[in-house]
């Protein structure tokens, strides 16, 4: 897996590092962010413990966080002053 990743790097126009780790990671968290049910992600990922894949909530809840913070109307009215 390494050694394909490694070949299509090749034609991405990314600077970083990319590994296998990293796409699991990146399609855990794309799946939490678009709507998909924790216990799917838990099955997709081949975790026994539910608490193993609840660590990919965290970055959700942080982009929650940010999107609520740029829309909320209290904080319009803050930036404001």
């Amino acid at each position: 897996m390494q050694r394909i990743i490694k070949m299509f790097r090749a034609f991405l126009p990314i600077e970083r590092q990319l590994t296998p780790h990293k796409l699991r990671h990146s399609f855990a968290t794309h799946l939490l962010n678009q709507g998909a049910d924790l216990r799917a992600v838990q099955e997709l990922l081949g975790h026994k413990k539910l608490t193993t894949t609840e660590k990919y909530t965290h970055v959700s809840l942080e982009n929650l966080a940010k999107l609520c913070e740029g829309v909320h109307p209290v904080n319009n009215i803050i930036n404001k002053k």
